[in-house]
Protein backbone atom coordinates (compact mmCIF):
# COMPACT_ATOMS: atom_id res chain seq x y z
CA UNK A 1 0.00 0.00 0.00
CA UNK A 2 1.46 3.34 -0.94
CA UNK A 3 1.47 6.21 1.22
CA UNK A 4 -1.42 8.00 -0.34
CA UNK A 5 -3.79 5.27 -0.17
CA UNK A 6 -2.57 4.45 3.59
CA UNK A 7 -3.75 8.45 3.79
CA UNK A 8 -7.23 7.64 2.77
CA UNK A 9 -7.73 4.95 5.18
CA UNK A 10 -6.64 7.68 8.23
CA UNK A 11 -7.49 10.96 7.28
CA UNK A 12 -11.18 12.51 7.76
CA UNK A 13 -11.74 13.73 3.98
CA UNK A 14 -9.17 11.16 2.54
CA UNK A 15 -12.14 9.12 1.10
CA UNK A 16 -13.65 12.05 -0.89
CA UNK A 17 -9.41 12.33 -2.31
CA UNK A 18 -8.85 15.63 0.28
CA UNK A 19 -5.88 16.03 2.58
CA UNK A 20 -7.80 18.52 4.37
CA UNK A 21 -10.88 20.67 4.44
CA UNK A 22 -10.66 22.96 1.42
CA UNK A 23 -12.03 25.57 2.91
CA UNK A 24 -10.41 25.62 6.95
CA UNK A 25 -7.62 28.95 7.34
CA UNK A 26 -4.99 29.19 5.63
CA UNK A 27 -1.94 31.02 5.49
CA UNK A 28 -1.54 34.56 3.92
CA UNK A 29 1.24 32.74 1.10
CA UNK A 30 -1.63 29.44 0.73
CA UNK A 31 -4.21 32.30 0.30
CA UNK A 32 -2.34 34.26 -2.19
CA UNK A 33 -1.39 31.36 -4.25
CA UNK A 34 -4.99 30.07 -4.21
CA UNK A 35 -6.57 34.16 -5.39
CA UNK A 36 -7.79 34.25 -8.61
CA UNK A 37 -6.83 38.02 -8.84
CA UNK A 38 -6.06 39.74 -12.48
CA UNK A 39 -3.32 41.78 -10.72
CA UNK A 40 -2.25 43.35 -13.80
CA UNK A 41 -5.66 44.91 -14.35
CA UNK A 42 -4.87 46.97 -11.29
CA UNK A 43 -1.15 47.45 -11.88
CA UNK A 44 -1.71 50.93 -13.73
CA UNK A 45 -3.53 52.82 -10.66
CA UNK A 46 -0.61 52.25 -8.59
CA UNK A 47 2.58 51.25 -10.26
CA UNK A 48 3.80 55.61 -9.63
CA UNK A 49 4.61 57.64 -6.59
CA UNK A 50 1.12 59.51 -5.74
CA UNK A 51 -0.94 57.04 -6.95
CA UNK A 52 -3.41 55.03 -4.81
CA UNK A 53 -6.44 52.12 -5.48
CA UNK A 54 -8.33 51.45 -2.83
CA UNK A 55 -10.89 48.34 -2.69
CA UNK A 56 -13.98 48.76 -0.82
CA UNK A 57 -16.32 47.12 1.11
CA UNK A 58 -17.65 44.97 3.99
CA UNK A 59 -16.43 41.72 5.20
CA UNK A 60 -15.95 38.50 3.46
CA UNK A 61 -16.07 40.09 -0.20
CA UNK A 62 -12.77 39.80 -1.09
CA UNK A 63 -11.08 43.07 -0.19
CA UNK A 64 -8.06 41.20 1.64
CA UNK A 65 -7.52 38.41 -1.40
CA UNK A 66 -7.06 41.19 -3.37
CA UNK A 67 -3.87 43.00 -1.19
CA UNK A 68 -2.66 39.47 -0.62
CA UNK A 69 -2.59 38.59 -4.34
CA UNK A 70 -0.76 42.07 -5.04
CA UNK A 71 1.65 41.71 -2.43
CA UNK A 72 2.79 38.26 -2.94
CA UNK A 73 3.26 39.58 -6.81
CA UNK A 74 5.75 42.70 -6.02
CA UNK A 75 8.28 42.16 -4.29
CA UNK A 76 9.29 45.29 -3.12
CA UNK A 77 5.79 45.55 -1.69
CA UNK A 78 4.64 45.71 2.06
CA UNK A 79 2.00 44.47 3.82
CA UNK A 80 0.51 46.00 7.08
CA UNK A 81 -3.07 44.96 9.02
CA UNK A 82 -4.73 46.77 11.42
CA UNK A 83 -6.13 44.91 13.54
CA UNK A 84 -9.90 46.35 15.07
CA UNK A 85 -8.11 46.13 18.71
CA UNK A 86 -4.91 46.64 20.70
CA UNK A 87 -1.59 48.67 19.44
CA UNK A 88 -1.80 48.95 15.72
CA UNK A 89 1.56 48.04 14.10
CA UNK A 90 3.94 50.49 12.60
CA UNK A 91 3.12 50.83 8.93
CA UNK A 92 6.19 49.88 6.71
CA UNK A 93 6.27 51.83 3.32
CA UNK A 94 6.99 49.95 -0.10
CA UNK A 95 6.61 49.91 -3.63
CA UNK A 96 3.06 49.59 -2.86
CA UNK A 97 2.42 50.01 0.63
CA UNK A 98 -0.56 47.98 1.06
CA UNK A 99 -2.75 48.85 4.22
CA UNK A 100 -5.68 46.25 5.32
CA UNK A 101 -8.32 47.76 7.06
CA UNK A 102 -6.74 51.33 5.99
CA UNK A 103 -10.19 53.15 7.68
CA UNK A 104 -8.25 52.28 11.13
CA UNK A 105 -5.37 54.21 10.60
CA UNK A 106 -4.89 57.35 13.16
CA UNK A 107 -4.30 60.58 12.27
CA UNK A 108 -0.64 60.62 12.95
CA UNK A 109 0.45 57.48 11.24
CA UNK A 110 -1.76 58.39 8.29
CA UNK A 111 -0.36 62.00 7.62
CA UNK A 112 3.13 59.63 7.78
CA UNK A 113 2.14 57.36 5.16
CA UNK A 114 0.20 59.87 2.73
CA UNK A 115 3.44 62.58 3.00
CA UNK A 116 6.01 59.89 1.99
CA UNK A 117 4.32 60.03 -2.16
CA UNK A 118 4.14 55.92 -1.94
CA UNK A 119 2.03 54.38 -4.06
CA UNK A 120 -0.85 52.67 -1.92
CA UNK A 121 -3.06 49.70 -2.00
CA UNK A 122 -5.86 49.96 0.29
CA UNK A 123 -8.14 47.87 1.58
CA UNK A 124 -11.09 50.06 3.41
CA UNK A 125 -14.63 49.86 4.63
CA UNK A 126 -14.74 53.58 4.19
CA UNK A 127 -14.38 55.60 0.85
CA UNK A 128 -10.88 57.19 1.45
CA UNK A 129 -10.67 59.42 -1.38
CA UNK A 130 -11.61 62.99 0.18
CA UNK A 131 -8.28 62.39 2.72
CA UNK A 132 -6.00 60.77 -0.06
CA UNK A 133 -6.82 63.85 -2.66
CA UNK A 134 -6.22 66.21 0.19
CA UNK A 135 -2.37 64.76 -0.29
CA UNK A 136 -2.52 65.23 -3.91
CA UNK A 137 -3.01 61.11 -4.72
CA UNK A 138 -4.64 60.32 -7.72
CA UNK A 139 -7.32 57.60 -6.12
CA UNK A 140 -8.94 54.41 -7.95
CA UNK A 141 -11.85 53.11 -6.04
CA UNK A 142 -12.69 49.88 -6.72
CA UNK A 143 -16.19 48.08 -5.14
CA UNK A 144 -15.55 44.58 -4.27
CA UNK A 145 -18.85 43.27 -4.62
CA UNK A 146 -19.10 44.23 -8.39
CA UNK A 147 -16.38 41.47 -8.99
CA UNK A 148 -18.06 38.94 -7.58
CA UNK A 149 -19.70 36.60 -10.21
CA UNK A 150 -20.98 33.50 -10.35
CA UNK A 151 -18.47 31.92 -12.67
CA UNK A 152 -15.85 33.40 -10.83
CA UNK A 153 -16.68 31.69 -7.70
CA UNK A 154 -17.07 28.46 -9.37
CA UNK A 155 -13.66 28.60 -10.11
CA UNK A 156 -12.15 30.12 -6.73
CA UNK A 157 -14.02 27.71 -4.83
CA UNK A 158 -13.21 24.24 -6.94
CA UNK A 159 -9.32 25.30 -6.99
CA UNK A 160 -9.43 25.45 -3.29
CA UNK A 161 -11.08 21.97 -3.78
CA UNK A 162 -7.75 20.52 -5.72
CA UNK A 163 -5.77 22.48 -4.25
CA UNK A 164 -6.32 19.67 -0.82
CA UNK A 165 -6.50 16.70 -3.52
CA UNK A 166 -4.66 13.57 -1.72
CA UNK A 167 -3.91 11.95 -5.33
CA UNK A 168 -3.90 15.13 -7.47
CA UNK A 169 -4.13 12.33 -10.81
CA UNK A 170 -7.83 11.14 -9.11
CA UNK A 171 -10.92 13.39 -8.86
CA UNK A 172 -12.20 15.75 -6.29
CA UNK A 173 -15.65 16.85 -5.54
CA UNK A 174 -16.74 19.66 -8.00
CA UNK A 175 -18.92 22.53 -7.06
CA UNK A 176 -21.57 23.26 -9.55
CA UNK A 177 -22.10 26.58 -11.10
CA UNK A 178 -25.91 25.78 -10.25
CA UNK A 179 -24.70 25.58 -6.42
CA UNK A 180 -23.02 28.11 -6.27
CA UNK A 181 -26.44 29.94 -8.06
CA UNK A 182 -28.03 29.10 -4.90
CA UNK A 183 -25.49 30.27 -2.25
CA UNK A 184 -25.43 33.73 -4.00
CA UNK A 185 -29.17 33.90 -3.40
CA UNK A 186 -28.47 32.67 -0.08
CA UNK A 187 -25.52 34.71 1.15
CA UNK A 188 -25.37 37.18 -1.29
CA UNK A 189 -21.97 38.42 -2.11
CA UNK A 190 -20.44 37.20 1.26
CA UNK A 191 -18.07 34.78 0.09
CA UNK A 192 -16.62 34.49 3.50
CA UNK A 193 -20.37 33.21 5.01
CA UNK A 194 -20.25 30.80 1.68
CA UNK A 195 -16.65 29.69 2.58
CA UNK A 196 -17.90 28.90 6.26
CA UNK A 197 -21.01 26.73 4.85
CA UNK A 198 -18.94 24.90 2.54
CA UNK A 199 -16.63 24.09 5.52
CA UNK A 200 -19.37 22.87 7.54
CA UNK A 201 -20.66 20.55 4.39
CA UNK A 202 -17.43 19.15 4.17
CA UNK A 203 -17.11 18.42 7.79
CA UNK A 204 -19.91 16.72 7.82
CA UNK A 205 -18.77 14.17 5.51
CA UNK A 206 -15.43 13.66 7.22
CA UNK A 207 -15.14 9.75 7.59
CA UNK A 208 -17.76 9.29 5.67
CA UNK A 209 -18.01 5.96 3.19
CA UNK A 210 -18.69 7.42 -0.36
CA UNK A 211 -16.79 10.27 -2.77
CA UNK A 212 -20.33 12.56 -2.90
CA UNK A 213 -20.34 15.62 -0.90
CA UNK A 214 -24.19 16.88 -0.95
CA UNK A 215 -23.02 20.92 -1.17
CA UNK A 216 -26.67 22.36 -0.26
CA UNK A 217 -29.05 21.20 2.37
Amino acid sequence: MNPSESAANWLPLGHLNLRYNPFGERTWQDRAKLAIVDVERWLPSFEHPGQAIQFIGDCGRGKSTHLLAIRAAHADSTYTYLPEDGPHPVVSLGTPTIIDEAQRLGCRPRRKVLLSRQPLVLGTHVDLTNVLKRYDYQVKTVEVHSLIEIDHLAKVFNRRIEAAALRPDQSVPEIKRSEIAILSKRFGTDIRAMEGYLYERFQAHAGGPNGQVQFID
